[in-house]
């Protein structure tokens, strides 16, 4: 299917996949740093009135050898954000790109069942701002497997 698309059409559906996984690249970036802010202030107006969102990031899950687990969120939407913006301008991004952001999601979905399990199953709490980020490294895989997917038919 994507051979009948004409080059131009090709270009512009390339662009927008890559432009919408640069606003959920966003989009997490705040989350986890609104989750930062919230584990190092301990701000419980922070949770909407949520206890849910206190238990699980107040949990012993909620840190890896003492850094936050929010951090780690950032560092990956950090990633590929940065990843995102210099594709037009660095060769090696540009080729190998995709498949970096691919393999990042990929780890961050993989993590984020994990720790979906961990709320649903151990903490028996949700924190809404940790579904937020589950749903937006989501919608980042699937966006990523879709340039993967037109990056070959190219």
């Amino acid at each position: 299917m994507a051979d009948l698309m004409n080059p131009s059409q090709k270009e512009t559906s390339g662009r927008f996949t890559k432009w919408c996984s640069l606003v959920f690249a966003i989009l997490g970036i705040l989350d986890a740093t609104y989750l930062v802010i919230y584990k190092y202030t301990n701000n419980n107006a922070m949770c909407l009135g949520n206890g849910g969102c206190h238990d699980v990031n107040f949990s012993p899950y909620s840190q890896i050898a003492g850094i936050p687990v929010a951090i780690f969120g950032l560092a990956a939407y950090l990633a590929i954000m940065i990843i995102l913006l210099v594709e037009n301008r660095i060769k090696f991004a540009r080729e190998n790109g995709p498949l970096a952001i691919f393999g990042i999601s990929l780890a961050g979905v993989a993590f984020t069942v994990y720790l979906t399990w961990l709320e649903l199953y151990v903490i028996h709490a949700i924190c809404p701002f940790c579904v937020a980020s589950a749903v937006i490294i989501t919608v980042i895989f699937i966006l990523a497997i879709v340039r993967l997917i037109k990056q070959t038919a190219y």
